[in-house]
Protein backbone atom coordinates (compact mmCIF):
# COMPACT_ATOMS: atom_id res chain seq x y z
CA UNK A 1 0.00 0.00 0.00
CA UNK A 2 1.18 3.46 -0.75
CA UNK A 3 2.88 5.63 1.85
CA UNK A 4 1.49 9.72 1.24
CA UNK A 5 3.47 12.62 2.91
CA UNK A 6 3.22 16.27 3.08
CA UNK A 7 5.55 17.82 4.47
CA UNK A 8 5.27 19.92 7.71
CA UNK A 9 8.47 21.50 6.64
CA UNK A 10 7.81 22.84 3.35
CA UNK A 11 4.91 25.60 2.11
CA UNK A 12 1.41 24.35 3.61
CA UNK A 13 -0.18 24.67 -0.28
CA UNK A 14 -3.91 24.21 -0.22
CA UNK A 15 -3.76 23.02 -3.55
CA UNK A 16 -5.01 18.87 -3.79
CA UNK A 17 -1.57 16.78 -3.95
CA UNK A 18 1.33 15.65 -1.60
CA UNK A 19 4.76 16.11 -1.65
CA UNK A 20 6.00 12.53 -1.39
CA UNK A 21 4.63 9.15 -2.33
CA UNK A 22 6.53 5.38 -1.45
CA UNK A 23 5.72 2.34 -2.73
CA UNK A 24 7.58 -0.42 -1.85
CA UNK A 25 11.37 0.40 -2.42
CA UNK A 26 10.69 3.51 -4.62
CA UNK A 27 10.07 6.92 -3.59
CA UNK A 28 8.16 10.02 -6.05
CA UNK A 29 8.63 13.46 -5.26
CA UNK A 30 6.27 16.06 -6.50
CA UNK A 31 7.18 19.50 -8.42
CA UNK A 32 9.34 21.30 -6.03
CA UNK A 33 10.46 25.35 -6.76
CA UNK A 34 12.18 27.66 -5.06
CA UNK A 35 10.18 29.04 -2.31
CA UNK A 36 10.45 29.74 0.89
CA UNK A 37 9.20 27.18 3.06
CA UNK A 38 7.50 29.77 5.37
CA UNK A 39 5.63 32.54 3.42
CA UNK A 40 5.25 30.26 -0.11
CA UNK A 41 7.20 33.22 -2.29
CA UNK A 42 9.98 32.81 -4.54
CA UNK A 43 13.17 32.92 -2.77
CA UNK A 44 14.13 35.76 -5.71
CA UNK A 45 13.99 35.98 -9.01
CA UNK A 46 17.34 34.56 -9.94
CA UNK A 47 16.97 31.34 -11.04
CA UNK A 48 20.45 30.36 -9.38
CA UNK A 49 19.40 30.91 -6.01
CA UNK A 50 15.60 29.66 -6.98
CA UNK A 51 17.98 26.17 -8.21
CA UNK A 52 19.84 26.60 -4.60
CA UNK A 53 15.88 27.14 -2.53
CA UNK A 54 14.48 24.07 -4.53
CA UNK A 55 17.44 21.57 -4.24
CA UNK A 56 17.22 22.57 -0.17
CA UNK A 57 13.45 22.16 -0.23
CA UNK A 58 14.03 19.11 -2.10
CA UNK A 59 16.75 17.92 0.37
CA UNK A 60 14.01 18.73 3.62
CA UNK A 61 11.64 16.84 2.28
CA UNK A 62 13.85 13.50 1.91
CA UNK A 63 15.29 14.04 5.35
CA UNK A 64 11.90 13.84 6.48
CA UNK A 65 11.63 10.20 4.70
CA UNK A 66 15.31 8.77 6.46
CA UNK A 67 16.82 9.54 3.01
CA UNK A 68 19.81 11.82 1.00
CA UNK A 69 20.18 13.82 -2.60
CA UNK A 70 22.40 10.67 -2.79
CA UNK A 71 19.23 8.53 -3.32
CA UNK A 72 17.59 10.19 -6.06
CA UNK A 73 17.70 7.45 -8.84
CA UNK A 74 16.23 10.18 -11.47
CA UNK A 75 15.10 13.85 -11.07
CA UNK A 76 13.39 16.19 -14.12
CA UNK A 77 14.31 19.67 -14.36
CA UNK A 78 11.39 22.13 -15.86
CA UNK A 79 12.73 25.19 -16.68
CA UNK A 80 11.12 28.32 -18.15
CA UNK A 81 14.17 29.22 -20.63
CA UNK A 82 16.82 27.32 -21.61
CA UNK A 83 19.22 30.12 -21.40
CA UNK A 84 19.22 29.23 -17.92
CA UNK A 85 20.23 26.06 -18.46
CA UNK A 86 24.21 26.60 -17.31
CA UNK A 87 23.47 28.49 -14.20
CA UNK A 88 20.92 25.21 -13.06
CA UNK A 89 23.69 22.77 -13.93
CA UNK A 90 26.31 24.63 -12.05
CA UNK A 91 24.07 24.80 -8.75
CA UNK A 92 22.76 21.29 -9.18
CA UNK A 93 26.80 19.87 -9.58
CA UNK A 94 27.37 21.90 -6.55
CA UNK A 95 24.44 20.33 -4.37
CA UNK A 96 24.58 16.56 -6.14
CA UNK A 97 28.02 14.95 -6.68
CA UNK A 98 28.56 11.63 -8.56
CA UNK A 99 27.45 9.29 -9.41
CA UNK A 100 24.55 11.54 -10.55
CA UNK A 101 20.97 10.80 -10.54
CA UNK A 102 20.35 10.64 -14.36
CA UNK A 103 18.42 13.47 -15.27
CA UNK A 104 15.56 14.92 -17.88
CA UNK A 105 15.40 18.57 -18.14
CA UNK A 106 12.13 20.00 -20.11
CA UNK A 107 11.76 23.66 -21.29
CA UNK A 108 8.00 24.29 -20.19
CA UNK A 109 5.56 27.71 -20.61
CA UNK A 110 4.87 28.57 -17.44
CA UNK A 111 5.91 27.13 -13.78
CA UNK A 112 4.04 27.73 -10.44
CA UNK A 113 4.21 31.38 -9.08
CA UNK A 114 6.46 32.16 -11.89
CA UNK A 115 9.40 30.15 -10.51
CA UNK A 116 12.21 29.54 -13.31
CA UNK A 117 12.92 25.88 -12.47
CA UNK A 118 11.25 23.16 -11.19
CA UNK A 119 12.04 19.78 -10.27
CA UNK A 120 10.73 16.05 -9.41
CA UNK A 121 12.06 13.29 -8.52
CA UNK A 122 12.22 9.30 -8.16
CA UNK A 123 14.08 8.04 -4.79
CA UNK A 124 15.56 4.58 -4.13
CA UNK A 125 14.14 3.68 -1.01
CA UNK A 126 16.63 0.95 1.67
Amino acid sequence: MPRYHFSPQLYQSAAPFSHYVEQRNTGYTSGIIGQRRDTGELVSDDVSQQCDAMLTNLQVLLDEQGLTLKDLLRTTIYLTDYKDFQAINDVYSRRLHEPYPVRTTVQVAALPLGAKVQIDSVVAVP
